[in-house]
């Protein structure tokens, strides 16, 4: 059946759509409430933004599930993008998981820590803490304050205590100071003052500063007030007139018809800890549809807090019906609030998204504006007439194995990932870069056309590869402009000059030809693993009770079949993520002959 056929055959019932690419790759997974009406807007020839319009012109193909109900169709949205993780769908951080603060209560004296990995393991969790606190600072005020451990889990026994019991940090626990009750007292005192019910830390530490001043132990003292002036810069952070409920996530968005970024904005015992930000992924949707997939992912790992406010432009039955879905018997309170103290939090979000897109929308525009500049002086530098495509190619393999090779294609000095492209090498036997280099060019010069002609060819490497490669293309009957760049000193080696170009490292068309080599390099030797990992995993699923876990951690431990093949028995024990069994079968299964022989004796 034909794309359009099935455009026309779709139901006018509510179901979840799955988007796929020419290669078959799920690349968006949505909801509608009517398929039909959904699905037909991604092909009406109307205008789009040109990062959604990159998103429709990638779509080949298309498959739909029928639910009996839109929050059937929620539900199962968000569990096949989880499952899939489509390229459309995966929201845009910027950077790792935010810190939490763990209390260890599964230990009779418990710990505390910062953590990054938030799991349903019993424990205590506080926060995430975002940009404007520093998390390890807060954990120091606590261990000053109360004296709680922070020492490894298993206590160890000890013939004294350890210099943090020396310094005031702790009250050794492990030597039997302190009963396991007192200590669970300091416990409940933590917890309170995490949840902002217990206000002792600053008179504790205060008391500590004029002890260590009294004794002289100034730099000491010094550690306690600046840990004094973090407790009163947290003080006035403090947002008032919340009422009983102090735990809130604030959640705002801005939208210029391009980008879409959502601020979080997170109040934690009436404290605000933090604003962070996300660029939404280019989709052909309304905020109503962009929100929900959001939350559906930013709340997977995190519980929710007792209340939820959003701007009243999120006012619909589909947010509403989201978080009740994620939060179950313990769904929290959504608000939308008019006027007062929440409605300035709103407020805060709202703004600090609009900054954030439009420091974004500059920061892009300034990048355009060197990045083509970059363009037109490596141009002037080689003296063509243009460099606006340029295109990269390098070679992988070790010892002659799984030999392939990469182009990787820039336009306007930006990656256009649709038109990369990897090659596995057919013609060269054993390790030969110059010849797979030239194969890999014939190749390529066999489906040239006038649309994808590059301005520029940039080949991975010195004097040999770039010789190899401007044969096989003057050979294919075609002159494109070609360059070498050499990693060791980053020269620029040209066609038929002895001596190569050596550009400043600072210089922004040097930083282009380095950026599109080093992309080159990636995209062919993750290919390469790829493949060398597929090949090894085949081999190794041949031996029984060894599963995917333990054998991506054989290659990671050995790097090749040969070295598992070779390795004593009590080598492979001691290798990382191989249990005894797993050492065990895999010795036995590469020493069959040899068992068999000592049997026979």
């Amino acid at each position: 059946m034909t794309l359009k056929e099935k455009i026309k055959n779709l139901p006018d019932k509510p179901g979840v759509y799955i988007m796929r690419n020419a290669g078959g790759e799920i690349i968006y997974i949505g909801k509608a409430v009517v398929l039909k009406n959904r699905v037909r807007q991604y092909f009406q020839h109307t205008e789009k933004p040109p990062k959604v319009q990159a998103m429709v012109d990638n779509i080949a193909d298309f498959d739909y599930i029928i639910t009996l109900s839109e929050k059937d169709a929620l539900t199962l949205e968000a569990t096949l993008i989880n499952k899939h993780k489509p390229y459309y769908n995966i929201l845009l951080k910027d950077d790792k998981h935010s810190p939490y603060i763990k209390i260890d209560l599964s230990v009779p004296y418990p710990t505390i820590e910062v953590t990054r990995k938030y799991k349903r393991d019993g424990a205590k969790y506080f926060g995430p803490y975002f940009n404007g606190i520093s998390v390890n600072s807060v954990v120091d005020v606590i261990r000053s304050a109360y004296n709680m451990r922070c020492c490894p889990k298993k206590m160890k026994k000890r013939t004294r205590p350890c210099l943090n019991y020396d310094i005031g940090l702790c009250k050794a626990p492990c030597m039997g100071y302190i009963s396991q009750q007192d200590y669970g007292e300091i416990v409940d005192s933590v917890i309170k003052f995490l949840r902002g019910y217990d206000h002792t830390a600053a008179a504790l530490i205060k008391e500590k500063m004029e002890k260590a001043a009294q004794l002289e132990q100034y730099e000491r003292a010094i550690v306690y007030r600046d840990q004094l002036q973090m407790l009163k810069e947290l003080k006035e952070r403090t947002i008032a007139n919340l009422g009983s409920i102090t735990d809130i996530d604030v959640f705002a968005f801005a939208d210029d018809g391009y980008d879409t970024v959502i601020s979080a904005l997170i109040v934690r015992a009436s404290l605000m800890i933090g604003v962070k930000n996300y660029f939404l992924p280019p989709i052909d949707a309304d905020i109503h549809e962009k929100f929900t997939q959001f939350i559906m992912q930013y709340y997977q790992n995190i519980d929710m807090p007792d209340e939820i406010c959003l701007p009243e432009q999120l006012d619909c039955d589909d947010i509403k019906q989201c978080f009740s879905l994620l939060g179950g018997d313990k769904s929290p309170d959504v608000q939308f609030p008019k006027i007062g103290q929440r409605k300035k939090l709103v407020d805060t979000a709202c703004a600090n998204a609009e900054d954030y897109l439009q420091k974004n929308r500059e920061k892009n525009r300034r990048e355009q504006e060197m990045t083509v500049a970059a363009c037109a002086r490596l141009a002037e530098i080689l003296g063509i007439p243009s460099a606006r495509r340029m295109e990269c190619y390098d070679i992988s393999n070790i010892s002659g194995v799984d030999k392939v090779s990469s182009q990787v294609v820039f336009i306007d000095g930006k990656p256009e990932k649709s038109q990369y492209r990897r090659y596995k090498i057919k013609t060269v036997e054993g390790a030969n870069d110059f010849a797979s280099m030239a194969e890999t060019i014939r190749r390529r010069i066999a489906h040239l056309t006038p649309e994808n002609r590059p301005d520029l060819i940039v080949v991975d490497g010195g004097k040999g590869q770039l010789s190899a490669a401007h044969e096989a293309m003057v050979g294919a009957g075609e002159n494109i402009a070609m360059v070498g760049l050499a990693k060791r000193e980053e020269e620029i080696f040209l066609v038929g000059q002895s001596l190569p170009i050596v550009l400043d490292h600072s210089d922004y068309a040097l930083r282009l030809m380095q950026r599109i080599r080093d992309e080159a390099h990636r995209f062919a030797i993750t290919y390469h693993r790829n493949l060398r990992a597929k090949r090894y995993g085949s081999e190794l699923e041949e031996i029984p009770g060894v599963g995917a876990v333990r054998r991506k951690a054989l290659i990671r431990a050995f790097g090749s079949v040969k070295e598992i093949k070779q390795a004593p028995l009590a080598v492979l024990k001691a290798a990382a993520g191989i249990d005894e069994k797993t050492a065990v079968a895999v010795y036995n299964y590469y020493h069959k002959e040899n068992n068999l022989l000592s049997q026979g004796k």
